[in-house]
């Protein structure tokens, strides 16, 4: 059976943190098993470096989000 492997290449930032500091939502950008690099948003348990579930988006994903979060109207 393969590996898992991934190497985190940039931290973009944290968006939330859980109250015990145990878990943190992030962006980063994460090569998986050595192929292209992805946007990568997801929760993490920092005590154990651990990936819990998350998204994966290439360049045109990450961009086609930001445009539209650009055209959201908050209150």
């Amino acid at each position: 059976m393969d590996d898992f492997n991934y190497e985190i290449k940039e931290k973009f930032g944290t968006l939330s943190e859980k109250s015990d500091g145990k878990f943190t939502l992030e962006l980063n950008l994460i090569s998986y098993r050595g192929k292209e690099d992805k946007f990568d948003l997801r929760r993490w348990d920092r005590s154990c470096d651990k990936m819990l579930k998350g998204l994966a988006l290439d360049k045109e994903e990450i961009i086609a989000l930001r445009d539209i979060l650009n055209n959201i109207k908050f209150d």
